[in-house]
């Protein structure tokens, strides 16, 4: 069956290159017959990547033949972990992102096959070649096929790290949204070749632009959810260059959810909104080419393969230059039907939006790369670590939250005077008395006070739109307040959607602004012997060591301590960390121990044990929120402060809790 899979892979190759030219002659010479041949392609691909389901196949039939199996798999490995085999390595990584790309190609030929034919031709041609080079870099470079010259016993098995629930699912999230956005990207592609470039690209992409960014939010809120709860350093985000590669995009592709709404209503930024998209989909590029091509030191980067970094790098540059000179070519229909009336509107409050969110990207973009540069001028990697990042983010971070309650009620056009007395007298008072409550209440910390304040006001704007809303329509319709809430949001969720995305996004700012009060402690304690420290709410924790033991399970060995925990006097039941010892790939790993409050969590790591039997901890309290805003209809939020008992100094040094 494998061999039918590395078949399918070559003429699934043969047949996009194929498809590829059909569709960009035929839409240059206007031949139907051409265009429906590439369109049909496509479908073909899709089917023949279908049969590549063959790689999970020979993980659940243990063909340690297969040098990929080999190396992500073991016959201990239990069969959840085999099936995500497929995207845990490069090789099956590449596999399902071409397959994603195919599908999603697969039913935007599906939907458009009565509608938009003057822009199928380019998007089909464009599709073919996005996914033929994911084929040429599979076939020529990361053969998920290729054979060992022996079939091993046994494999490796799974890195240690991604044997965790959060890791199984932030990689596809990930590709998920990285692949949809080629979709709006070939519909920009396509305008641009048939000079059609009003608002018809992007209404009809929408939906695409949307699912891209729900699916690229979540997975961020994934792989933060996993570095969370599996590293053991107590953190969420340490500005590691394949975080940022991922975060990159999403700066861009907010920025294009926000600058859309100008060009719609005023007929501006039409350039700009291209330049957008067309920088998304090539950060979805470089994202994944920094992952897969081993060029920088990362937990989540590949083995190192020149081979797949220049294919890469040929692709991006090619992209790049192609773009560009089809907006230079275009430039004269990309001329704004309007220009801005006054810099107190909310078309300027936009445009600072987009230039914060473009601002934020090639800083994160510049201090993940200079790496790379450095080692290339001057022979030496220079490391940006995470204060470069946290200096230059979050004064943008802070007047991205400001313009979250400012641009959706601030007015088109130009906004009297009127208007903002109207509008922000009460969300700015509360704003003040939240910030002073809090000033007196003991925080200190400016950029914190400042976040929480102005969490505060955006707040207040949101809140005060649905109660105005609300209350208008209950006053028309003659409804409850409850049910015209409801119907109010039904009737206006790209509105009333998009407030709900920023309650959750005041959420999460609010979450990274309590780890400034992050507090932590390393204790060394034998049998019976305890210690305490004090949480920023003023609880007071006290953690007994209990006992120790140890028991093999599959594939691995545990050793297991425990502690009594005790909140403010009171019993609040055990907690226990472990460390693990896996058996093939001879590697050791931390799983923390953590216990929930609605407010604040007790993180614990074991770091070792000495020949005497004492336990060394690192503790840390921190005040935290975490919260995960979905597109349109839900927000999930939970606050959190946090104890860690982190895995030993050496740890601490590797991945220090960031600033």
């Amino acid at each position: 069956m494998t061999q039918i899979g590395e078949v399918a892979l070559w003429v699934a190759l043969a047949i996009s290159i194929w498809g590829m030219g059909s569709a960009f002659v035929g839409g240059y010479t206007r031949r139907g017959d051409l265009v429906l041949s590439a369109e049909r392609t496509i479908i073909a691909v899709f089917g023949l990547l279908v049969s590549c389901g063959a790689i999970i196949a020979s993980f659940l039939r243990n063909e340690y033949v297969y040098q990929y199996v080999a190396g992500y798999s073991n016959r201990e490995l239990s069969l959840f972990y085999k099936t995500t085999g497929l995207w845990a390595g490069q090789t099956g990584s590449l596999v399902f992102w071409a397959l994603l790309l195919a599908l999603f190609s697969a039913i935007t030929v599906v939907q458009n096959r009565t509608r938009n034919r003057e822009f199928m031709p380019y998007v089909t041609g464009t599709l073919l070649t996005v996914i033929a080079f994911f084929l040429v870099v599979i076939v020529f470079a990361s053969n998920p096929f290729k054979l060992l010259p022996f079939a091993p016993a046994d494999g490796r098995g799974l890195n240690p790290q991604l044997q965790n629930y959060w890791m199984t699912i932030h990689p596809p999230t990930l590709y998920l949204g990285f692949t949809a956005f080629t979709i709006p990207f070939s519909f920009a592609i396509a305008a641009l070749m048939t000079g059609r470039l009003d608002t018809r690209w992007i209404t009809t992409t929408r939906r695409w632009t949307l699912l891209a960014w729900f699916f690229l939010t979540c997975g961020i809120i994934f792989g933060m959810m996993w570095a969370y709860v599996e590293l053991g350093w107590g953190g969420y985000w340490f500005w590691d260059p394949v975080e940022n590669a991922s975060l990159l995009p999403w700066l861009t592709g907010t920025a294009f959810l926000h600058s859309v709404m100008i060009q719609e209503k005023r007929g501006m930024l039409k350039a700009w909104n291209l330049f957008l998209i067309i920088g998304t989909f090539l950060l979805s590029i470089f994202a994944t080419f920094l992952t897969r091509s081993g060029l920088i030191e990362s937990v989540h980067s590949f083995a190192q393969n020149l081979t797949i970094a220049w294919i890469f790098l040929g692709f991006l540059s090619a992209g790049t230059l192609v773009s560009a000179g089809l907006l230079w070519w275009r430039r004269d229909r990309l001329q704004p039907e309007s220009q801005i009336e006054s810099w107190i509107s909310r078309e300027a409050a936009f445009l600072g939006n987009n230039l914060l969110f473009v601002g934020a990207m090639f800083a994160v973009l510049w201090g993940t790369i200079f790496p790379l540069i450095s080692e290339g001028f001057l022979g030496q990697k220079i490391t940006v670590g995470p204060p470069f990042f946290n200096r230059v983010n979050i004064p943008i971070g802070l007047m991205l939250l400001a313009l979250l309650g400012i641009g959706p009620i601030i007015a088109w056009r130009k906004a009297s005077s009127r208007n903002l007395v109207r509008n922000f007298t009460v969300p700015v008072l509360v704003c003040l008395v939240i910030g002073l409550s809090m000033w007196v209440g003991g925080v200190r910390h400016p950029q914190a006070l400042l976040t929480f304040a102005l969490g505060a006001f955006v707040m207040a704007t949101i809140t005060i739109e649905f109660y105005k809303g609300a209350r208008a329509r209950a006053g028309i319709e003659g409804e409850g307040y409850a049910k015209a809430l409801v119907s109010l949001v039904d009737r206006n969720r790209r509105r009333y959607g998009g407030y709900i995305v920023h309650v959750g996004l005041v959420l999460t700012f609010m979450g990274f602004a309590g780890q400034a009060y992050d507090a932590e402690e390393t204790v060394v304690l034998q049998p019976g012997e305890s210690m305490e420290i004090s949480s920023p709410f003023g609880h007071t924790y006290r953690l007994t060591y209990q006992d120790m033991s140890w028991y093999t399970a599959k594939n691995m060995t545990k050793l297991i301590s425990s502690l009594r925990v005790e909140k403010d006097g009171r019993p609040a039941g055990l907690l226990t960390a472990e460390q693990r010892a896996y058996k093939q790939r001879e590697e050791m790993s931390s799983e923390v121990g953590i216990k929930h409050a609605w407010n604040e969590d007790l993180y614990l790591i074991l770091a070792g044990v000495d020949p005497l039997t004492a336990i060394r901890y690192q503790i840390i309290v921190m005040f935290m929120l975490l919260s995960a805003a979905t597109v349109a209809a839900t927000t999930t939020s939970s606050l959190a402060q946090r104890a860690v008992f982190d895995p030993g100094a050496h740890r601490l040094r590797d991945h220090p809790t960031p600033t």
